[in-house]
């Protein structure tokens, strides 16, 4: 059915697909061993314009796992990008080699120009601050796996809400399911931005509450998705400064929290959880991380069009 696509935002797949790759991460989960041979002969090329250790790695080990090859690079300097070359004709050579592409870019709408320049199925793995769809793909198979559903919950997102293209991926997700609401947890400086307010949660009719207090906002929540203030977004660092340190998740603020409330985060961190919370078992971030090489297995698989 996903033959042939490209993922470059969430909406890109409809909920019947989501649950085709889920319930295929699901299968390659529970027998890993059944999927070691699946792309034997296939190429996956890396093309990461920025810096990234989780969404790299989890993509090169994802294809690994499954038996197939890479190729790629880890910055644009070491590439003819450094010559100047443009998105379109790299795309363009890198289709002459591999079978699918992984794109991250520091420019909106990057991923997209490569995947109107070539035939091969394109991954967007983060474009500046807009979309991140396969962490997304990531933070919803974690969210199914642990709770068991998207129906009915409700979804704190705190920190940098301005920047974070995870959260803004994973609103816009969600508002396909029932009954699905927000809270919306970050300073005034890093808001959600205008546009995921108006043309996603308020044209959906979507329930949600934007408030500055985590205290207040944690009983509340069945899913508590924390982000970092991304220092790289930042053009001044005295408003960095000022506001990294605006949200901190801890033992004491975790009791005010449900007993089934997970806290999920698509690293890396930096201080906005202490490292005292890892020994909650509420605290999901890794297994989402071990999750996203799992997701992005079965979303090679579903692109290259290999059963599973």
């Amino acid at each position: 059915m996903l033959k042939g696509r490209n993922l470059l935002e969430p909406m890109d797949f409809s909920l019947s697909e989501l649950e085709e790759i889920f319930d295929l991460a699901d299968r390659i989960i529970e027998e890993p061993a059944k999927y070691v041979h699946a792309c034997d002969g296939k190429l996956l090329a890396t093309l990461f314009y920025e810096p990234s250790t989780r969404t790299r790695f989890s993509f090169e080990a994802a294809m690994l796992r499954l038996g197939g090859q890479i190729i790629g690079f880890s910055e644009p300097n070491s590439s003819s990008v450094a010559k100047g070359e443009s998105i379109a004709d790299t795309i363009k050579t890198v289709a002459c080699y591999a079978d699918l592409a992984v794109m991250r870019h520091p420019k909106e709408g990057a991923p997209k120009v490569a995947a109107h320049s070539t035939d091969m199925p394109v991954i967007n793995a983060g474009d500046g601050g807009h979309q991140h769809p396969t962490q997304t793909l990531t933070d919803l198979l974690t969210i199914r796996r642990t709770l068991g559903d998207f129906d009915n919950i409700t979804v704190g997102c705190c920190g940098d809400l301005k920047f974070g293209r995870t959260v803004h991926s994973l609103i816009k997700a969600l508002s396909r399911y029932k009954n699905v609401k927000f809270v919306l947890i970050s300073p005034e400086e890093l808001r959600i931005p205008e546009y995921v307010r108006k043309e996603i949660l308020i044209k959906n009719g979507i329930e949600f509450e934007e408030v500055r207090s985590m205290q207040e906002a944690l009983p509340k929540l069945d899913v508590l998705y924390m982000t970092r203030v991304q220092k790289e977004r930042f053009f001044n660092e005295e408003d960095y400064i000022r506001l990294k340190d605006t949200y901190i998740l801890d033992k004491p603020k975790m009791k005010l929290a449900k007993e089934k409330m997970i806290v999920l985060h698509p690293l890396p961190r930096v201080n906005e959880i202490a490292v005292e919370v890892d020994e909650d078992p509420r605290a999901m971030y890794f297994v989402q991380a071990k999750n996203g090489m799992f997701v992005r297995m079965a979303l090679i698989m579903s692109l290259l069009g290999i059963e599973g």
